[in-house]
This record gives C-alpha cells, sequence and structure tokens, in this order.
C-alpha cells in the first residue's frame, strides 16, 4: 500500500450530465467525510451509495452521489471513493481545490492503474490493456484489449516460464545432488530437445502476433500514382468524406493527406500522397520528395492506376519503385474502361467517383495480414509491441542456450541462459522489472486512470 492519498477527475474536461473524480488513498474516507454533508463516512460500509452535498464551510458546491470502496476490495486495492456531481469543468474544479486542501494529492497520469499494479490488484499486462480498452477504435481492438485485462498473456507467459523453470530446477537438483538415483539425469542431449521445443513454441507465438499487432496499431498505408488518377477520390470514398480536394487539374494534391480508416476492424492509417511526376515546380517538388519518403516508410503501398488508359512509363516507374513493398495494386475508372492487365500480379478494379468495388479492398487487406483462424474467443494472440519485443528477446536467449548445448558444454553454463531467457518473460508481466520501464509506461495514460 502507498501511503498518500491521490485525487483526480475521471471524465473529460467540457460540458457533461455529470462529472466523476475519484480519490485513493488510506485517507480517502477522512479526506472527503470533511467535506460532504450526509452520513459519516468513517462508519459507512464498503459497496455503499450515500447521497448528500459537497460544501465549502457553510456555502454548498453541489448535490452529489458517492460510491464508497473499501480495501482492499477497490480497483486500487486501496480505499477508494468516487464523487459523481453535475458536468462542467468549474464544479469539478473547486471539488478538487477542497480534497486538496484537506490533504489529496493531485494524481499523475495513469497513477490509479500503477497503484493498482504496485498493490498487486493487476499483473502489468493486464495494467496496459486498460489503456488499450481506452483506445479501442474497432470491436477487434476491444476484444483484444478484453482478453489482455482478464489474464490471457499472463497466463500465456506463465506456461512459458514454467517450462523455463522446470528445467532449471532439474539443472539444479543435478548439480547440487547428483547421487539421486530417482532424478533425471538432464544432459544436453536431454536438454537441447526440450529447448527446441521452446523455441518453436515461442515462435508460433510471434508469427501469429503479426496479426495482433496489426488488428491492435493498424496498418501505415500510402496511397501513391501518377498525377490525376484518383488517388484524392479514393481516399474520400474509403473515408466518405471529402478529406482532400479533388479537381481535374494535376498536381493539386502538394503534401501529405492522413487520416484512419476503419476496414472491417483493420485501422488503415492512411497517407494521400502528391502524384509522382517530373515537374519544375519547387513546392510540388517538395511534396514529390515527401511521397517517397512515405513509400519507404509505410507497412502497405496502395498503388493507383487509372484503368480508362494504358500504362505510361510514369505507372511503370512506381510500378518499378513499389516492387518491393507489400503493396495493393488498385485498378480505377473503371466505369471508364479497362485497359490494363499485369502478367502475375492481382488488380482490384474500382471506381472511386461511383462507390464501385472498394469492399474488394478490406478482403484484399485481410489476406494480406489476417489470421481469420486465430480470432476467436479462445485464443490468445500477443499485440503489445513491448510483449513482442520481450518474446524476440526470450527466443534470442533460448537459441543462446541451445548453441551452447550443441557445443557440450557444461549444463550450468546453459543455465544462465535459460535463465535470461525466464527474466524476459518475467519483464512482460512485471514479475522482473525496473522502476524506470514502470513510471514511462504509466506516463502514457490519462489523468484519471
Amino acid at each position: 500500500m502507498l501511503f498518500d492519498t491521490i485525487a483526480a477527475k475521471t471524465t473529460a474536461d467540457g460540458l457533461s450530465a455529470i462529472n466523476l473524480i475519484r480519490i485513493s488513498g488510506p485517507d480517502a474516507f477522512s479526506i472527503v467525510n470533511g467535506i460532504f454533508q450526509g452520513s459519516d463516512l468513517e462508519k459507512c460500509e464498503s459497496h455503499t451509495i450515500k447521497y448528500g452535498f459537497i460544501h465549502d464551510q457553510n456555502k454548498i458546491i453541489d448535490e452529489v452521489v458517492l460510491f464508497l470502496y473499501r480495501a482492499p476490495k477497490s480497483f486500487t486495492a486501496e480505499d477508494v471513493i468516487e464523487i459523481s456531481m453535475h458536468g462542467g469543468n468549474f464544479i469539478a474544479n473547486e471539488i478538487m481545490k477542497l480534497l486538496i486542501k484537506e490533504g489529496a494529492r493531485l494524481a499523475e497520469n495513469g497513477e490509479f492503474t500503477k497503484r493498482a499494479y504496485l498493490n498487486g490488484r493487476l499483473d502489468l499486462t493486464e495494467a496496459e490493456s486498460i489503456m488499450d480498452i481506452v483506445s479501442a477504435k474497432t470491436s477487434k481492438q476491444l476484444e483484444l484489449a478484453n482478453k489482455q485485462l482478464r489474464g490471457d498473456v499472463h497466463r500465456l507467459v506463465d506456461r512459458l516460464q514454467e517450462k523455463i523453470l522446470s528445467i532449471i530446477a532439474n539443472i539444479e537438483v543435478n548439480i547440487d545432488y547428483p547421487e539421486y538415483d530417482d532424478v533425471e539425469q538432464l544432459t544436453n542431449d536431454v536438454i537441447r530437445p526440450k529447448v527446441s521445443n521452446l523455441i518453436k513454441d515461442i515462435s508460433d507465438i510471434l508469427r501469429e502476433a503479426n496479426t495482433g499487432k496489426v488488428i491492435r496499431d493498424g496498418i501505415k498505408t500510402v496511397i501513391v500514382g501518377k498525377p490525376n488518377v484518383g488517388k484524392s477520390s479514393l481516399l474520400n470514398s474509403l473515408l466518405k468524406e471529402d478529406k482532400a480536394i479533388v479537381t481535374d487539374i494535376s498536381g493539386t494534391t502538394r503534401d501529405l493527406i492522413e487520416a484512419e480508416l476503419n476496414l472491417d476492424g483493420i485501422i488503415l492509417k492512411l497517407i494521400d500522397t502528391a502524384g509522382i511526376r517530373e515537374t519544375d515546380d519547387i513546392i510540388e517538388k517538395i511534396g514529390i520528395d515527401r511521397t517517397k519518403t512515405a513509400i519507404n516508410q509505410a507497412s502497405l503501398v496502395l498503388l493507383v492506376l487509372d484503368q480508362s488508359s494504358h500504362l505510361t512509363d510514369l505507372d511503370n516507374t512506381l510500378l518499378e519503385l513499389t516492387r518491393n513493398k507489400t503493396r495493393i495494386l488498385i485498378g480505377n475508372k473503371i466505369d471508364l474502361g479497362k485497359k490494363i492487365n499485369l502478367e502475375n500480379e492481382n488488380i482490384i478494379n474500382v471506381s472511386a467517383k461511383n462507390n464501385q468495388g472498394l469492399d474488394l479492398l478490406a478482403a484484399a487487406v485481410k489476406d494480406l495480414y489476417i489470421d481469420e483462424s486465430l480470432i476467436s474467443e479462445d485464443y490468445t494472440l500477443v499485440s503489445n509491441t513491448r510483449h513482442i519485443g520481450k518474446l524476440e528477446e526470450t527466443k534470442k536467449a533460448l537459441q543462446d542456450a541451445l548453441l551452447a548445448c550443441e557445443a557440450s558444454l557444461p549444463v550450468d553454463m546453459v543455465e544462465i541462459d535459460l535463465r535470461k531467457a525466464w527474466s524476459c518473460l518475467g519483464e512482460i508481466t512485471g514479475q522482473m522489472t525496473s522502476d524506470d520501464l514502470i513510471s514511462t509506461l504509466f506516463q502514457k495514460f490519462c489523468l484519471g486512470k
């Protein structure tokens, strides 16, 4: 338990029907009791609701409802009170001033969730999932975050750690008690297949994590093509709004236009780029340079071609420029004809102007990035970049252990790499972590969390 009491408004600023202030810490009940006119909170039971008024001496500030939670049966595992009041910034600010005057401290970003973690209420993966829930923009993102909150990732990591720990424990017994006849003699030949199986398990998890990461973080996507091919029209049609200016004049788009698109549960972080062509216009040249940079940095390229005319030298240049990128070819203006067929290349034919064929794009993106068999209620997908990085480190440590086995090094030398693998997994759940990591993670949370 921590020794001070914190408070923060958990609802967003602005006009609203109600606001909520959360207070957590050992003095939560006495602090709120000092400004509450109603029941004596010190005598109230946990998980009850009390009606009354917040007052500043003889002046009523607001009519409120209090939700009372006594430790350890609360989100932070501390004494917690939530004050539900009328909306508007002024009332909330006045009540926050009173709480601070009574001895509370303004909470830091993410400090309520941090306390829940430090007090053993959540592990690190579950704490991180709360921010994923708040940030979710699609049903698939929300489903992933809820699975992580209920402990799916934690249990996955625990199972891997148990397997590693079993090998380590047997090595220790072999070293310390070699005279035991009933203990399996762990030679390198015995350890090698066990470590190989662990590497395979983690490799499978990492491969499947590509689907999870795409769902959680989206896909950085650029729309490229020659001038006047219909890139901006495609962007507007996908977004169902006039995000980009559309004219018959070539070179209208001179800067990058960014937007997010929920494409059947997958977020495409779209960038509409300037058309690439030879030009003497200085401003347009800058836009074209930015387009080339965007192509290099993108995960997915949507290369738009004009189906109403044959391929030009510029089209062929763009095809070559994006050849080594993950890309989808889009034949626009299909309503005006179909003149492009590329050998060994699949083209999605659309009419951005008439909203024709756009549903095919979602299917193409899913084919590239999503394994539908992994998206089920009982399947655990790792999606967090930090978790994936730690799994990569775990795999590397296990590969080092395998190399040590193959080099016939003593088993206690193999154990060093196995312990490192175990520790890397522990950093995912917070079992093994540093204060700096904890501070950095929770600073990303909003204030009321």
